[in-house]
């Protein structure tokens, strides 16, 4: 056996650097490792070697790579070209739609431990329409109100946890708190910072989708990441421009939808915020089944069977044996990914932007829509600036409206991260696991706590063998000690 280093993520300066004071050298493109490991299946001289001959003629590696990416359609051999983006001045809002490529990494600046200065983004659209100065305006409030309220929460909540606050070591933790409350208030339109790590292949995809997106900063965000990279590797980033298909086939659907919806439809829905709209029959049977399926040699029609016909008590102990030995931080096995559940969410934007991050589900949202009315923070409440924080939501929704008549698409900008959506959640249940673990824990913010631990009784309800041992990390060792009579197992 040989393992040899390939390559590693360089500061792009500290390569320009090289480059200034080696100019002869055209290799210093990810390109030649993509090429090189093309080669692989038909060539069968060592890797190291491939990548050698890659180095020494990068214009012939490149044209392997159209000829093996384009023309023969091999488009994973653009994942092995990686980059890293660093993402400035983009709004809120926008940032949605970037982080909707599942297959990127992300590392956003957070609302909840900055301090928010007076920036945000005025959508082109917004200014084309001539509503700058009510935009701009609105924003203010939105803003000032956002300082009032967290100079107000942060004396609050030292004085709500007195045992934290004794130890100095807490306070950056309790001014987070004050904070994060404090954000409800401030637009989609504010202004935040992210890193980003992509490959090439869905650099491409990221680029072409974002040429079609309906705001103009999307667009503008497409032509500007590209032009950012389009020479560190222009064999593996070709096919940039939108196709009908993404321009159109959204607005065609919506169309549509509203062909088929009954003025005496009601768009604000039900009172509950987390609905479980369907999950797998027999849930635990097929969890059983999988598990019985990887662990011998039955094909799975009969490890159905036999999971069907399994006393209850033996149903227990097979999933109990499944989690005898897990600790808090352990995965449940993959066999849990056999059975889904699907959500329908009504959250805040607070609550949405860290629930994207579960980019294994699937989701799909709708709009932001003020039918839907705002989630107030209680301590927003218990220090008695509710009264304050709806007049600046209801003069944003005024905006709000004003702007939906002339510029709609730019309109969302002007709501606040109280404002909420719907949201469809399609999960397995190895996934709501992952979610209970690090969304249902004490440590995490109160708003997704809510949602998530709602997510986890319905899917108890469901299935209640399968999630027996579904808890935020904090809960962990007394559920395991209820189920197994003893305490979590040592490493």
């Amino acid at each position: 056996m040989e393992i040899i280093l390939a390559g590693c993520n360089l500061d792009y300066e500290t390569i320009g650097a090289f480059r200034n004071e080696h100019p002869e050298r055209e290799d210093l493109t990810p390109e030649t490792i993509a090429a090189a490991y093309a080669r692989i299946s038909r060539n069968p001289r060592p890797v190291n070697e491939l990548r050698a001959a890659a180095r020494r003629e990068v214009e012939k590696a490149r044209q392997s790579n159209r000829t093996i990416v384009f023309s023969m359609g091999h488009s994973s051999i653009a994942e092995h070209a990686v980059f890293n983006i660093d993402a400035l001045g983009i709004s809120r809002l926008l940032t949605e739609e970037i982080q909707k490529s599942r297959l990127a990494s992300y590392t956003e600046k957070s609302q909840r431990y900055i301090l928010l200065e007076d920036d945000f983004v005025i959508p082109e659209e917004i200014i084309k329409a001539g509503f700058r100065d009510l935009f701009v305006g609105t924003v203010r409030a939105q803003n000032r109100l956002y300082t009032d309220l967290y100079e107000k929460l942060k004396p609050f909540v030292f004085a709500k946890h007195p045992d934290l606050a004794g130890d100095r070591t807490n306070h950056p933790l309790l001014d987070g708190w004050a904070k994060e409350d404090a954000r409800y208030i401030i637009p989609l339109a504010t202004e935040t910072q992210f890193g980003m790590t992509l490959n090439a292949r869905n650099l491409e995809l990221m680029v072409r989708r974002l040429a079609s997106s309906p705001l103009a900063e999307g667009r503008e965000y497409s032509r500007r990441i590209y032009d950012a990279t389009k020479n560190i590797a222009p064999s593996l980033v070709r096919y940039i421009e939108p196709t009908p298909y993404d321009r159109l086939t959204r607005q065609a659907l919506k169309e549509k939808a509203m062909s088929l919806q009954s003025e005496k439809d009601d768009v604000a829905g039900t009172a509950e915020d987390v609905v479980l709209s369907h999950a797998t029959p027999e849930g635990d049977d097929r969890i059983i089944a999988a598990l019985l399926h990887s662990s011998s040699g039955m094909p799975m029609i009969r490890c159905r069977e036999i999971a069907a016909q399994l006393p209850g008590e033996e149903k227990v102990e097979l999933i109990k044996t499944a989690f005898r030995r897990m600790r808090g931080y352990d995965s449940v096995l993959r066999e849990f990914e056999n059975a889904d559940l699907h959500f329908e969410l009504t959250v805040s934007a607070t609550c949405f932007a860290q629930l994207k991050r579960h980019r294994m589900a699937t989701i799909t949202v709708q709009d932001y829509d003020p039918v839907l009315g705002v989630t107030v923070p209680p301590a927003i409440r218990e220090i008695g600036m509710d009264r304050e924080f709806m007049a600046v939501v209801s003069r944003s929704e005024e905006t709000y409206y004003r702007l939906r008549g002339t510029a709609p698409r730019a309109a969302d900008y002007i709501l606040t991260n109280a404002h909420r959506r719907r949201v469809s959640m399609k999960i397995n249940a190895r996934e709501l696991y992952h979610i209970a673990r690090i969304r249902a824990d004490r440590h995490a913010q109160w708003d997704i706590r809510e949602t998530a631990r709602k997510m986890i009784a319905l899917g108890k309800k469901a299935m209640p063998l399968t999630f027996m041992l579904a808890t935020g990390k904090d809960g962990f060792p007394v559920l395991y000690e209820e189920l197994f009579a003893e305490p979590v197992p040592c490493p």
